[in-house]
């Protein structure tokens, strides 16, 4: 089976190609000839996933998956959310990101947050959504080189690692992206 997975971002397309089985064949953008950066204008996670995926299927008309996730921090009620890659700026820098969120929980003792991922999937004319949530704990500093936006500073719960100080292995089997994808597996392969 071949599935497009709406994004050209390549830490996603490798996370996401280490939790599908190998009879799942995962195309990305850059293998269709979308060249597009996708908008991401909707107000949610979810629309955001379904804005990408319905792209994809209205332009090229595969069946396709799209994903978007955000961080959300209880102290900032919910943000930065659905514009967490884009909380500090349009360029989507990772490390003005966390600066930016830090500075904004400077004063806050509850550190609590969680990572959402949406998966939203058409296939055969229909649409099937799938969300995956990890909580855990915003650190007051980056610790760890692997992994990708704010894994530097978020902690899961009952772990002791940073995300990113797994490897992209231990952090695909209890991330939010994880846990979504396995709900999309199982639904492809009923």
């Amino acid at each position: 089976m071949k599935l497009v997975f709406a994004s050209n971002n390549k830490n996603k397309i490798k996370e996401i190609q280490l939790l599908v089985p190998t009879t799942i064949q995962i195309l990305s953008l850059e293998d269709i000839g979308c060249t597009v950066e996708i908008p991401e204008t909707a107000e949610t996670i979810e629309g955001n996933a379904i804005l990408k995926a319905n792209y994809v299927t209205e332009n090229y008309g595969y069946d396709c998956f799209a994903d978007d996730s955000g961080l959300e921090v209880d102290a900032l009620n919910g943000k930065p959310g659905v514009n967490s890659a884009r909380y500090a700026g349009e360029s989507k820098d990772d490390d003005k990101n966390i600066q930016k969120l830090l500075e904004n929980l400077n004063d806050s003792t509850n550190r609590k947050a969680n990572f959402k991922t949406v998966i939203c999937l058409n296939i055969n004319g229909e649409q099937y959504l799938f969300t995956g949530i990890i909580n855990g704990t915003i650190i007051k500093e980056k610790i760890g080189s692997n992994g990708f936006g704010y894994d530097p500073i978020f902690v899961a719960e009952n772990y002791t690692k940073t995300f990113a100080e797994l490897t992209i292995e231990e952090k695909s089997r209890i991330s939010h992206r994880g846990i979504a994808v396995r709900q999309l597996v199982e639904f492809l392969h009923r």
